[in-house]
């Protein structure tokens, strides 16, 4: 076997078009095995320097893939409309049997994909059955990935609603969605948002001087909000108004986070993705439901393998000499 590494640039991750659907299907997939105990991850190890600024390394194995991975993601502060990334990541794989490194990858577009896939499993499992309305708290590039992730989920949704703290990123979140035949509109009101729509995704960035703002009981009574920022846009005394609450592995985490960064003491989680990815709950899609993650190894793990098949297969990337 070649001893020569695998680069995937994110220019290469994206010209493999991975599609929402395959992206979901391989993280439920992930999720399944792991409930088999086909995957094993570790919670994620993080060094925090300070609000949003840190460095943290996420790791998983899998027998089903025969592969290992780590993920180095690296966090620092950004200015509203700075053109830096608040995230960078890469991903290194590894054979499962001999250790040996197989592949690089740039981190930052899997991540992308995998979590707006984990967002979109998780409502899978837990939203309504046929939502019309999606919000979107904070319009960054999460945001567009998961416009994508939930048209293709939900192909008969007609109007989303996008705030931000920077109103051009809200506006060219709004315009992506008119493009993708969406009625879109720009609210400056986190009340009127969460009031109007069936499904809401947070996806505020951390940093010195963050306070939450969304308040849980102005959701709709049958709703389902997904916390891409771990909780902590939400109003912590606000939480128990929802009826099911959930995350990506409990193994990892047992509640949200509030602002600064410490577990809340109002809710803890009573389900994750391990257990909802067999079947949705019997009764979230008729409740109010709340799915709050910090992300989790296997599903990048998941989403690698993914994206390393098809670019072999297609012949896509760099090989590098070690």
């Amino acid at each position: 076997m070649s001893d020569s590494l695998l680069y995937l640039s994110r220019d290469d991750v994206r010209a493999l078009a991975i599609s929402p659907d395959e992206a979901r299907e391989a993280v439920l997939q992930g999720f399944r095995d792991h409930a088999a105990g086909l995957d094993r991850s570790i919670p994620k190890t993080a060094l925090m320097l300070g609000p949003g600024h840190g460095f943290q390394a996420m790791t998983a194995a899998s027998s089903a893939r025969q592969i290992a991975t780590v993920k180095w993601v690296a966090m620092a502060p950004v200015a509203a409309g700075s053109a830096l990334p608040a995230v960078s990541a890469l991903i290194c794989l590894n054979d499962y049997a001999t250790g040996m490194p197989r592949a690089i990858l740039d981190g930052d577009e899997i991540t992308l994909i995998r979590t707006a896939a984990i967002t979109a499993a998780a409502a899978s499992r837990l939203a309504p059955a046929a939502p019309r309305t999606i919000g979107f708290v904070g319009c960054g590039l999460q945001a567009h990935a998961h416009l994508a992730a939930f048209r293709a989920l939900y192909p008969d949704l007609t109007t989303a609603l996008a705030m931000s703290r920077s109103r051009a990123s809200a506006e060219r979140l709004a315009e992506t969605a008119r493009g993708a035949g969406l009625t879109a509109q720009v609210l400056d009101d986190a009340d009127a948002l969460l009031a109007q729509s069936d499904i809401v995704i947070s996806m505020v960035p951390g940093g010195p001087g963050m306070t939450p703002f969304l308040d849980a009981r102005r959701l709709k009574p049958i709703a389902f909000a997904a916390a891409v920022d771990t909780g902590r846009s939400w109003l912590p005394e606000t939480l128990p108004a929802f009826d099911i609450l959930a995350t990506d592995s409990l193994e990892q985490s047992r509640a949200p986070y509030d602002a600064a960064g410490n577990p809340v003491t109002t809710v803890s989680f009573g389900h994750d993705m391990a257990e909802l990815a067999a079947a949705p709950h019997p009764t979230a899609p008729t409740s109010r439901s709340f799915f709050c993650f910090r992300g989790v190894a296997l599903a990048d793990l998941a989403l690698a393998h993914l994206v390393v098949e098809k670019a072999r297969k297609q012949g896509l990337g760099t090989s590098l000499p070690r």
